[in-house]
């Protein structure tokens, strides 16, 4: 479960994923914030374009929400060509990657996200496709085994990670285009609200748009789901306007407090305060402590964690710091050698 996903109840998952759809630009004009990362795109693309060629393979990676899924859609439409979009996990055997792949349309983009969860047998394959645009398959086994090599139609192969560090050298090598997506800052987010907010139809104040963008952990995705539950606070309990009080209000009833921190992320921070003496402590000991896995931890409130300088992650393990203390209204120990304070 992803920390944004917390937010929302699950009989209105559908209902968000539509209405999310209709929130995220089409075009790299209306993309917010990321100036130097729509530059340097938009050179890129535009002479692709003069050369009459297929974009240069591209990898996104960073915290999910931040955009990598609704940037390689804008790059398909910039580049006027189609997009097909799969995920690591989803595929499975080489034959599924090779069945992708004659299929495409020439010059289209292929979006893999999760991309360092490909199997190695599926990596091997996807090395020539980037390089040469050549399937390399094996046909039969033990001596009467042959090669057969397909071409394939120049593609861009647009690749998201959360993981970075997961992805093998070789395919880290073979992209052309790559770019890191940090968190947003809270001036980016209140613009990003604010679009949001006109899409939807609700009224909102600059200092309601700015309290949400605030609390939305610097990652556009949590924005534009906390604006829809603020929408509805707002519809019962005021008079549908979100100003700051309202917004406030109804940051209280999602239990998102100030930081941006949720119920769980407070969970997970006073474990390690409260049990495990302010750590270190492994992630794997908080995953079992806390009921929450280990990829939710490490992918999902850790990042945001680490960023806000609630936590830090050593070689012994998770430390809380003194600002995690002080947020929590924890008067710390004496931490000794444990080396924070």
């Amino acid at each position: 479960m992803d920390s944004d996903e917390r937010l929302v109840s699950p009989e209105c998952v559908d209902e968000d994923e539509e209405i999310e759809l209709s929130l995220r630009p089409r075009r790299l004009s209306e993309f917010i914030g990321r100036s130097k990362i729509k530059e340097n795109l938009a050179v890129f693309m535009k002479a692709a374009k003069m050369r009459g060629e297929a974009l240069d393979h591209v990898l996104l990676y960073g915290p999910p929400g931040l955009g990598k899924t609704t940037l390689a859609y804008i790059i398909a439409n910039e580049m006027d060509v189609q997009i097909r979009s799969t995920s690591g996990p989803a595929i499975e055997r080489p034959g599924d990657l090779a069945a992708i792949l004659t299929n495409i349309e020439p010059d289209s983009v292929l979006f893999i996200d999760e991309i360092h969860r490909l199997s190695r047998a599926v990596e091997e394959i996807l090395y020539p496709a980037m390089e040469d645009y050549q399937l390399d398959l094996i046909i039969g086994k033990g001596p009467s085994a042959r090669t057969l090599k397909i071409d394939l139609p120049r593609f861009t192969l647009v690749g998201a990670t959360t993981r970075t560090g997961l992805i093998t050298s070789p395919l880290r090598g073979r992209f052309g285009i790559v770019h890191n997506f940090e968190y947003y800052d809270v001036d980016s987010l209140k613009t990003i609200v604010r679009r949001s907010s006109k899409i939807l139809g609700v009224e909102i104040t600059e200092e309601g748009a700015y309290e949400i963008a605030g609390r939305s952990r610097g990652t556009p995705r949590i924005a534009n789901r906390v604006l829809r539950r603020v929408r509805d606070y707002a519809q019962v309990r005021a008079d549908g306007v979100i100003d700051k009080d309202v917004a406030v209000d109804g940051l209280a009833m999602l239990e998102i407090d100030e930081s941006g921190l949720d119920d769980a992320d407070r969970r997970l921070l006073r474990m390690i305060v409260e049990k495990f003496d302010g750590g270190p402590v492994g992630v794997d000991t908080l995953a079992a402590a806390t009921g929450e896995e280990r990829d939710t931890i490490e992918d999902a409130q850790e990042p945001y964690l680490i960023q806000v300088g609630f936590l830090q992650r050593t070689s012994r393990g998770r430390v809380a710091t003194r600002l995690a203390y002080e947020h929590l209204g924890i008067t710390p120990k004496n931490r000794g050698q444990n080396g924070l304070f």
